[in-house]
């Protein structure tokens, strides 16, 4: 069974421990700039919203917390080094990694630290909640299944190379698509592998699940579909030139959403690969594209921030923020928040 996209709250980096992408109804037809906090320095990580407050990671290792209504701070909690990885929330703790190395579980109420736990090289990869345990991938080739509540670890799974992307967590499995170039399928209660495919090529992008099939993309261009015992279920090549996934697809239905850095968002058919559209930003895109209510919303290196039709691929809103988006949208509570380079965190809604 795969975990099902959450209605009111956005508490991980693509919404839920799937990776989907997918988020309830409730923005406007044209989204409205209700206020901009100026973080001081680049956000690429993407926002978690849950309940009256918005989770954000900085460049210069800031995680902030600020309230959705109006924007004000919170608090703030200081890392060691960069966080360009998503908070992900889970009951009254807030975890993230820097890239230093270091993983943080800090109070939701006040970003006191309540433990951490360190690795031996930088860590990108947002975190994914699993019953008890909390799971994230590093540089130093590892994938880590944590105790949520003490930070010990319960299992530890070595890959080929880095672990850049955010696991996947379904139907008893943590999914990751690594620099190995191996979609891998690991045991969730004992860290052992359960199946794997073969890529040729090196990923950076988060896979993202649906109906125990998981969907995901190389730096080379390719995109694929990998069932769970390890079948690949079709694959195809970008031909645009710059042809490099790193944004994590987003899943509803039969509808496939990838996004390149030749500027190409697109949406492909679950089941068989088959391109349905195609729509050509004016830069690169590692934004990972959300779907909420028909549309696809997805920002690019250009500054632009799209809503795209999810049935034809026309573009149905702009905003221009003038800066690098990095981050993928977090929309929920009837809010869509996003941070950008210059270090703004943008949200809108009615």
């Amino acid at each position: 069974m795969t975990i099902a996209a959450p209605s009111t709250d956005w508490p991980s980096f693509r919404g839920d421990a799937s990776n989907g992408g997918v988020a309830g109804c409730g923005l406007p037809a044209k989204p409205k700039l209700l206020w901009t906090y100026e973080a001081g320095s680049a956000v690429e990580s993407t926002a978690a919203i849950v309940g009256d407050t918005v989770y954000v990671g900085t460049k210069k290792g800031l995680i902030l917390a600020l309230k959705l209504a109006d924007g004000k701070s919170k608090w703030k909690f200081k890392a060691s080094d960069s966080v360009t990885a998503s908070p992900c929330v889970v009951g009254n703790t807030v975890y993230a990694g820097d890239e230093n190395g270091t993983f943080y579980a800090l109070n939701k109420s006040n970003g006191k630290l309540l433990w951490k736990f360190k690795t031996k090289d930088k860590i990108i990869s947002s975190a994914a909640p699993a019953p008890g345990v909390i799971l994230f991938g590093s540089y130093d080739y590892n994938l880590y299944c944590l105790d949520s509540a003490t930070g010990k670890p319960k299992w530890t799974f070595k890959a080929d190379a880095q672990v850049h992307c955010s696991p996947c967590v379904f139907d008893g499995l943590v999914s990751i698509a690594g620099c190995d170039g191996k979609v891998r399928f690991i045991d969730l209660a004992t860290g052992k592998e359960k199946a794997s495919a073969s890529v040729d090529a090196n990923m950076a992008a988060s896979p993202a699940c649906r109906n125990g099939v998981v969907y995901t993309g190389s730096l080379s261009g390719d995109y694929l579909a990998v069932r769970k015992d390890g079948e690949v279920m079709w694959k195809n090549k970008e031909k645009a030139s710059g042809a490099a996934i790193f944004a994590a697809a987003a899943v509803q239905g039969d509808a496939v959403i990838f996004a390149s850095r030749s500027g190409s968002i697109f949406r492909v058919d679950a089941g068989t690969g088959k391109t349905r559209w195609t729509f050509k930003a004016k830069d690169s895109v590692d934004s990972s594209p959300v779907i909420a209510c028909g549309r696809v919303y997805v920002g690019s290196d250009n500054g632009d921030l799209y809503a795209l039709d999810l049935s034809t691929g026309k573009r149905a809103w702009l905003f221009r923020a003038g800066a690098e988006i990095k981050a993928s949208p977090a929309i929920a509570r009837g809010k869509m928040v996003i941070g950008t380079g210059d270090g703004a965190v943008y949200c809108f809604g009615k």
